[in-house]
């Protein structure tokens, strides 16, 4: 297993994110996190990103289907807390172990929230 994790310029983002993951053409899972001035929270986006797309992988669950559904709901900060993404369960079970680590790093949640939504301007 190979994952890489890298921290890029918001606009570097496949899409409206500011975490995404894809399989490389070498089998490398790669995840991208936006730049949020922190480590912590981009550790925390980059998380969230790792065990969203291993619960994907494990219940058959493909990255362009949620790439897709991300697209369609550009006016949703949250589209993964959707009820019909088709990845819902593996989002909420994500940002759930991220807000738990988020803790244990002294992150207060509200600030990171008001970091992330500021990408979006």
């Amino acid at each position: 297993m190979k994952i890489q994790i890298d921290t890029v310029p918001h606009f570097r983002q496949r899409y409206a994110t500011c975490g995404d993951y894809f399989d490389a053409a070498d089998g490398t899972k790669i995840i991208r996190v936006s730049d949020l001035g922190d480590w912590r929270m981009e550790l925390l986006v980059a998380l969230h990103e790792l065990i969203e797309t291993a619960l994907c992988d494990v219940r058959g669950i493909a990255e362009p289907d949620v790439m897709a559904f991300d697209e369609a709901h550009p006016d949703e900060t949250d589209p993964g807390a959707l009820e019909d993404a088709p990845y819902h369960k593996e989002h909420m079970f994500a940002e759930a172990v991220e807000k738990w680590l988020a803790t244990e790093l002294g992150v207060d949640w509200d600030e990171y929230g008001r970091r992330v939504e500021a990408l979006f301007g």
